[in-house]
């Protein structure tokens, strides 16, 4: 291979000493309460449980939203909208929802409403054509009386930009009945930063799309922001919440680095003034970062039985290094990870969606249908974890 030309080896010494200097200038220092993983994703976790294969043949099962009843609704990234009747995937789809083309966008998040057995409405985060632009919105759906339609009612909430990665996407309902919606930078970092624009931020909503008098930045529905691509979160409590966030994948020369962050209202995740365990003023350091690229996806905390040593721990789906991860934080110091381990290591491929089901198990969902992993003649499944 011949040698770089001594000029464009100076040049890209220039380019890698700008771009650093540009960022460690954002920066004040290191967090003590982070840890950084160096080298891999940590041990592996040695509690034991088994594994059910609830479902397969599904094609990138983005999101579960569990029903009052039993059955359960499945969004497939291509845009079908499924049924899980008695641990049976129904062969017909409940919905079709049209979707725009995006490498990462599509037919993602789910949520039911609070009073589904009322209503018996539920909430898709989408990528589709709307007045001749495409964009990511949120729409609201009403299933039939028998579970097997379901017909469009209104849009929540519209103008989420899209790209071809970054797209966000998932969508839950917190312990205060408000909508939570997910949302990626688009690939502009710098509206993450921005809080006009609902680019790169955990989005509180009511269950009609209004903005709650009570959200941290009055009259928007911003509720964290700084955040690259936001897929996986739950609460530890009503005040406190775990968030999930994929790190850099070229942007300013950064790699790597994706977050486990502990959050509360109106906090700054600090994409992308800050990376790893770096420090600002105002903006608040991951607690759990990876070298490595690992990206997560969903996550939940475990509040079952069955699995008894993981109760309380953040359960989190991992894409690009195909495993189940635990964290487990300490108690006195609520910021401050005290174990984390690998579960599933490269067992059943990409890992999506993770969650708690109405059982009292962990329900897990894999991706490797989506062009990044291996599809398989049996395609994505849904797992239940239990013992």
């Amino acid at each position: 291979m011949r040698p770089a030309h001594p000029l464009l080896l100076t040049a890209l010494v220039v380019l890698a000493a700008v771009a650093t200097s540009c960022r460690k200038s954002q920066a004040q220092g290191t967090s003590p309460s982070c840890i950084l993983v160096e080298d891999g994703w940590g041990p592996d976790g040695n509690v034991p449980f088994t594994v059910d294969v609830v479902a397969e043949g599904l094609e990138v099962p983005w999101g579960i939203a569990f029903l009052p009843g039993g059955d359960a609704l499945v969004t497939e990234r291509p845009g079908r909208v499924r049924l899980l009747r008695g641990g049976v995937l129904q062969p017909q789809p409940v919905a079709q929802v049209p979707i725009a083309g995006s490498s990462e966008g599509g037919l993602l998040g789910i949520a039911a409403h609070p009073d589904f057995a009322q209503n018996r409405q539920f909430y898709v985060y989408v990528t589709t054509e709307a007045a001749g632009r495409t964009e990511n919105r949120v729409e609201r759906w009403t299933l039939s009386e028998d579970h097997a339609s379901a017909t469009f009612e209104r849009v929540i909430i519209d103008g989420i930009p899209i790209a071809q990665y970054h797209d966000g996407g998932r969508i839950r309902f917190g312990p205060d009945g408000m909508l939570y919606v997910g949302t990626g930078d688009a690939r502009e970092p710098d509206h993450a930063q921005d809080a006009k624009s609902p680019s790169g931020k955990l989005l509180r909503l009511t269950p009609e799309g209004q903005v709650p008098s009570d959200n941290p930045f009055p009259g928007s529905p911003v509720f964290l922001l700084g955040i690259r691509n936001l897929q996986g979160w739950d609460w530890k409590d009503r005040e406190t919440l775990y968030v999930t966030d994929h790190g850099p994948s070229g942007e300013l020369m950064r790699r790597g680095h994706d977050e486990i962050n502990v959050a509360r209202a109106g906090e700054n995740l600090g994409w992308p003034d800050i990376y790893s365990c770096e420090t600002k003023s105002g903006q608040v350091s991951p607690s759990l970062t990876f070298k490595d690229a690992m990206p997560p996806g969903g996550a939940s905390i475990y509040t079952g039985d069955a699995i008894s040593e993981w109760k309380g721990s953040l359960l989190v789906g991992t894409l690009g290094s195909r495993h189940l991860h635990r964290v487990v934080f300490d108690a006195q110091e609520p910021r401050r990870v005290a174990k984390h381990e690998v579960y599933l290591r490269d067992t059943y491929g990409r890992l999506r969606d993770v969650l708690m089901g109405p059982d009292g198990h962990l329900y897990v969902t894999t991706s490797n249908c989506d062009g990044r992993g291996d599809c398989g003649p049996r395609k994505d499944l849904i797992l239940r974890l239990k013992r």
